[in-house]
């Protein structure tokens, strides 16, 4: 996928963002919210009562359908953490919704023939 290049104060072509991490989130390295890296968030349609800034409302405009919290960090090119921090703030203000993902038992024997079979079935339909 072809980027746009990339213009304005805050982006440089050969240095990339010129913000760092910590001052996207405010110098917060904890979230408000339990965030694993394939949550699924999704905007509420309630805006926040004041504004928090330009990154919290890229991430809203991200959040239009169902996305994981990994693909929110890929797309606005920041560490794990500091997407989970701007997303609790979104949480936080009722902006955003979030969903753990749905776990599986995990088996205890690596070699159960029922959940291979609906691993390669799984990876048969994708492919």
């Amino acid at each position: 996928m072809r980027q746009e290049p990339l213009e304005g104060p805050w982006l440089d072509d050969d240095a990339g963002r010129l913000v760092r991490p910590y001052t996207v989130s405010n110098g917060r390295t904890k979230p408000t919210a339990q965030f694993d890296l394939l949550t699924m968030v999704m905007a509420t349609g309630e805006r926040p009562r004041s504004y928090l800034g330009p990154d919290h409302t890229h991430v809203l405009q991200l959040c239009g359908g169902p996305v994981s919290v990994a693909e929110i960090a890929a797309q606005i090119a920041q560490p794990a953490v500091v997407a989970k921090v701007l997303l609790s703030d979104l949480v936080d203000c009722g902006a955003i919704t979030s969903r753990a993902p749905v776990r599986a038992p995990l088996s205890s024997d690596p070699t159960d023939r029922e959940l291979l079979e609906a691993v390669l079935d799984g990876l048969r339909k994708r492919l």
